[in-house]
């Protein structure tokens, strides 16, 4: 095994939490005096932190408002519309038995993404959880994920990531180990291949046997 530490995204990569996040895009922007939005408007929206997804619906000028809306009704309601993507807790299992470092590297709020990793019983299997606010970065700024391997005492040189977007792949990338994607959240196969994974995949399971030996 080349890894001795895998960092997880969370959203599209170890689990479903759109249903969640539309309904909250759904409940705040016609608040503000805007549409509610699609299901496939948010899933393409986003990926790159709260803030700046929601820069894709409303002037900067209303974000403030915006998220006075959004974050309470996000609190209530977060643990109802989120599952756990197929084969995610077994390969966090496997990894966990088989003596591997695993951790959720996320742009969710990171006070949201501790209580949804407890909530689906990742928590069990993952050493930590890193996510928006627990420091000044977002995926993909080096500083976030050098945060990351210090805290778990990780080397780059046998670390990977596991995610479903572009800027997993760019974070990975700007500390110097591989990402390999999965097409099961707001990307296409050709759109990551394009971003320059190291791989794409259908499913973790499909991750778990190319990469990790996980027959």
């Amino acid at each position: 095994m080349r890894f001795r530490t895998v960092l997880f995204d969370l959203d599209g990569t170890l689990m479903d939490h759109l249903p969640a996040i539309h309904r909250s895009y759904v409940h705040t922007l016609p608040q503000l005096g805007f549409p509610a939005p699609t299901y496939d408007q948010v899933k393409r929206a986003i990926g790159g932190g709260l803030e700046n997804a929601m820069l894709n619906f409303i002037p900067e000028s209303r974000l403030a408002e915006a998220l006075a809306i959004y974050r309470p009704f996000w609190d209530a309601t977060m643990l109802t519309g989120g599952e756990p993507m197929p084969d995610a807790l077994e390969l966090l299992a496997r990894l966990h038995v088989g003596g591997i470092t695993t951790a959720v590297f996320t742009n969710k709020h990171g006070r949201s993404a501790r209580e949804v990793c407890a909530h689906l019983g990742f928590t069990r299997y993952t050493r930590d959880v890193f996510g928006a606010k627990d420091t000044p970065w977002l995926k993909p700024a080096p500083e976030f994920t050098a945060h990351a391997l210090k805290i778990l005492g990780a080397d780059a040189a046998s670390t990977c990531m596991v995610g479903d977007s572009p800027w997993d792949v760019q974070a990975a990338h700007n500390a110097g180990f591989p990402c390999f994607a999965v097409t099961t959240g707001t990307h296409t196969h050709e759109e990551l291949s394009a971003a320059g994974a190291d791989g794409v995949y259908a499913s973790l399971s499909a991750i778990g046997v190319a990469q990790f030996g996980l027959g």
